[in-house]
């Protein structure tokens, strides 16, 4: 396909999750809903075209043992561009995948910065692992690399007390997240408990990955303070197998652990049932395969959200929420077309037709 091709997207274009239009074209890589006159080369694709899937929790550059080299990377972001996830947000990578933003053939990226935990409080080779007095110092480094966003470790276990418990003084991440503020980023923190979610919140947080510790006292400030979460449902899957291994060191934390796995899905429908904003994200880069993200708008179905808004947890409203174009005039020619309406059946997700990057067929 050269770079003169008109692409033609002929169907049911779904603008919103009910508004629908009957076609729309590609010029320049850019979309437009006004026929282009005297187009010689055009190349039409029929179906069901949605903007371009989000993973709002990804981590392109990372696998279980740290930064991965750029062939690694490079294989990352392809699966997940195969599977229709055009908008990652990387929540958290110590590689530097800069060089991505010049491949028009490669998901487009919102980078969070490098993982900042308390010290052996995390994955070894994931964060900057600093104390909470240097805490303000790194936030404000995170913001200025990063395409404003700021990820911190808000708990993990504590080895000497035997299970999760918070990695911040509230004092300390307080000011923090004001400095994130003042930088013009946002932060968002993994939590598994509860137990750092209330200072978290108070303090002015904008999203919480994961966040299987919330509860009937937490839901109600989250939903007041609009706070949003990315529950990784695919990722928490993986509970049992992690506690197993430390069930006889550790065996309050194994426990929690599996308590968390249980209530996962009770715990994030009674957070959308709140008005709690919920969003799609995999968690892909750990331990995880990347090209998960059909998998996740599944279990958020199977949570109890409903198939349209758990579509839109991963399409329109994620993007919106991340700033970024749907299909609208003028943005960029970034869609993915089904054979039937993934607005019936999430499970479409699972099968494109066509992936279209920049205006261009990639897939």
């Amino acid at each position: 396909m050269s770079d003169h091709t008109v692409l033609h997207v002929k169907g049911r274009v779904l603008v919103g999750p009910e508004e629908t239009r009957d076609e729309l074209w590609m010029v320049g890589g850019r979309i437009t809903y006004d026929r282009p006159a005297g187009a010689r080369d055009v190349r039409t694709v029929t179906g069901w075209a949605l903007p371009g899937l989000v993973d709002a929790h990804c981590h392109v550059g990372l696998d279980h043992h740290g930064a991965v080299d750029a062939a690694t990377s490079e294989k990352q972001a392809i699966g997940d561009r195969e599977a229709g996830a055009l908008l990652l947000r990387d929540a958290g990578s110590p590689a530097d995948t800069r060089w991505i933003d010049d491949r028009q053939d490669l998901p487009k990226i919102i980078r969070a910065g490098r993982h900042i935990a308390r010290t052996r409080r995390y994955i070894r080779n994931f964060a900057y692992e600093i104390e909470p007095e240097d805490l303000v110092a790194y936030v404000g480094q995170e913001a200025a690399k990063s395409d404003g966003w700021v990820k911190l470790v808000g708990d993990w276990i504590d080895r000497e007390a035997g299970d999760l418990t918070a990695c911040w003084p509230p004092g300390a991440v307080k000011a923090a997240i004001a400095e994130a503020h003042r930088l013009g980023a946002r932060v968002t923190a993994h939590c598994f408990a509860g137990v750092a979610l209330r200072d978290l919140v108070e303090a002015g947080i904008d999203c919480v990955e994961h966040a299987t510790g919330l509860d009937e006292d937490t839901i109600p400030l989250f939903a007041e303070r609009g706070v949003a979460i990315v529950p990784t449902l695919v990722n928490i899957a993986t509970f049992p197998q992690l506690a197993a291994p430390g069930a006889a060191k550790f065996p309050r934390w194994s426990a929690h652990m599996n308590r968390l796995y249980d209530r996962r899905y009770d715990t994030v429908g009674a957070a959308y049932d709140a008005g709690i904003p919920v969003y799609v994200g995999t968690d892909a880069g750990g331990a995880l395969a990347h090209g998960l993200v059909a998998a996740e708008v599944a279990e958020l179905v199977k949570a109890g959200i409903p198939p349209l808004e758990a579509l839109s947890a991963a399409a329109w409203g994620a993007r919106r929420w991340l700033g970024r174009p749907v299909l609208e005039e003028g943005a960029p020619g970034d869609l993915v077309v089904y054979d039937d309406d993934p607005r019936a059946d999430v499970r479409v997700l699972a099968a494109p037709r066509r992936i279209v990057l920049n205006g261009r067929v990639v897939g």
